[in-house]
């Protein structure tokens, strides 16, 4: 059996205080080299190892983190999570999913309930309801790690992980004018949202740089991302009924962008032939779907991983974090035959 040592023990043979080992082993900058050094070396020679328990009561550290995202199935967020699991777990952290569902009263309800099982920190994605962030702010103000990824708070100053959504959409908007489309409907998620906003912006700037008037009527908002289907079959009917109806939709939000080709096909119309589709979404099988669809790829795994390392670097940092990053990742256009009528003249301007 195992002789187990402890901090006394340590101090004692040293003849140091307790507190001193106590920070030589956490590497407190209070701490001097040598001293530190000398610590470290004798609890490796006597393979000192910390009660992972007594410590978990003492520090009220769970060595886990909480990850609230608006739906587990997504498949952006599948991808981020299993991204954010590949880091926590190396570090010794584990990993505490909650979903939204893109309510804002779930969404606080699943923060307290993170908040009172001790978690070490936050790795939130807003929900499509949430506009007041001032439960957020009031941890971040106590210096609780949060750190923002895909859906994220912009005035709240802490470390944040996205893409670059505006020239996202301005790609995708762009292929379908560059193949010969110009009525373009914009299918997005609730306007709270600052990636819908980032997107749109985006959109705008393709039809501007093409000389393409911006049509408000093509702009439509499912609020809840294509999570209730009639929400979504009700938006397309409105577009369809339209004098002047849409020859291609642009849709930036990942559910929204699968769930449209289904309830199209479902109308009896036929893609791309009556109606152009390119849109948000991480979905493997994508190319898969008939037509296989064109689409814009978010690093949703990279995105887990970065929001993972930027949160357990603050929760181990020694002093307080004062200075915080944006990290902006670039997404992937796909092109395929959903975006591409055979025979289709390419007249773009």
């Amino acid at each position: 059996m195992f002789e187990s040592y402890t901090i006394k023990d340590i101090a004692k043979a040293l003849g140091l205080s307790t507190s001193t080992v106590s920070r030589a082993l956490n590497g407190s900058y209070e701490i001097g080299a040598e001293t530190k050094k000398l610590v470290l070396e004798y609890a490796e020679k006597i393979n000192y190892r910390p009660n992972p328990i007594a410590l978990s009561l003492k520090e009220q550290k769970s060595h886990s983190i909480g990850v609230v995202v608006a739906e587990v199935a997504n498949n952006y967020f599948s991808q981020a999570i299993n991204g954010i699991e590949s880091i926590a777990y190396n570090r010794g952290y584990h990993v505490i999913i909650t979903q939204t569902h893109e309510s804002y009263a779930r969404e606080t309800a699943n923060v307290q309930h993170l908040i009172s099982r001790h978690v070490d920190g936050l790795l939130v994605s807003l929900s499509a309801e949430t506009t007041d962030l001032s439960h957020y702010q009031y941890l971040h103000d106590k210096g609780f790690p949060i750190v923002f990824f895909d859906r994220v708070a912009p005035n709240i100053e802490t470390h944040k992980v996205t893409v670059n959504n505006f020239q996202g959409a301005f790609e995708a908007t762009e292929e379908l004018i560059r193949t010969g489309y110009k009525k373009i409907a914009h299918l997005t998620n609730s306007y709270n949202l600052l990636i819908s906003k980032e997107r749109l912006n985006g959109y705008k700037a393709a039809l501007e740089k093409h000389g393409i008037p911006f049509n408000p009527e093509y702009l439509k908002h499912c609020n809840h991302g294509g999570m209730i289907q009639h929400e979504v079959e009700t938006t397309i009917q409105e577009l369809l009924n339209l004098d002047d109806k849409p020859d291609a939709l642009f849709i930036t939000s990942d559910r929204l962008t699968t769930n449209c080709l289904y309830i199209l096909k479902k109308l009896g119309l036929r893609v791309p032939e009556d109606i152009a589709i390119a849109g948000f979404t991480n979905s493997d099988v994508a190319e898969l779907f008939d037509p296989p669809l064109s689409v814009v790829r978010q690093p949703a795994f990279q995105i887990g991983q970065i929001a993972t390392e930027m949160l357990i670097n603050l929760i181990e940092s020694k002093r307080p974090v004062t200075e915080f990053v944006t990290e902006t990742l670039e997404t992937q256009l796909i092109t395929r035959a959903s975006t591409h009528k055979s025979g289709k003249k390419n007249n773009a301007g």
